[in-house]
């Protein structure tokens, strides 16, 4: 049944990959970088149902790509969106001000091209 599901994870992943790109063409910024990071852990949770694992608790990339033993370029790309995925939304995450003020354009593209490119990987490990 968990490799059944595995497929609306990837699903749902892609769906949000087009969402952080409207969410980069609209300007938004932070939020691209979250969806990004939602991106990371949808796929990665993906695999891990196909994989025959039931569930996956975590909502952190790394976290989940280490229980895989997928490291590697992945891990790479796990460690930069994790750190979207608080700071982004929460204004208690920096000193001062919202989070959609502290985030980049240049951040957001990278964001948005690393989720791409988590997407292109784990979709080969799912044979898509």
């Amino acid at each position: 049944m968990a490799q059944n599901r595995a497929m609306d994870w990837f699903k749902q992943a892609k769906d949000d990959l087009c969402w952080a790109q409207d969410s980069f063409n609209a300007g938004h910024f932070a939020q691209t970088c979250f969806i990004a990071q939602q991106v990371g852990e949808k796929v990665l949770k993906a695999v891990a149902l196909y994989r025959g694992y039931m569930q996956v608790k975590s909502h952190s990339i790394l976290e989940i790509a280490r229980a895989l033993e997928v490291n590697g370029e992945i891990e790479q790309i796990a460690m930069r969106l994790d750190q979207y995925y608080i700071s982004t939304r929460y204004p208690d995450a920096f000193p001062a001000g919202a989070p959609f003020e502290f985030y980049t354009k240049d951040q957001a593209a990278e964001a948005l091209a690393f989720a791409r490119r988590l997407v292109e990987l784990t979709g080969k490990m799912l044979n898509q």
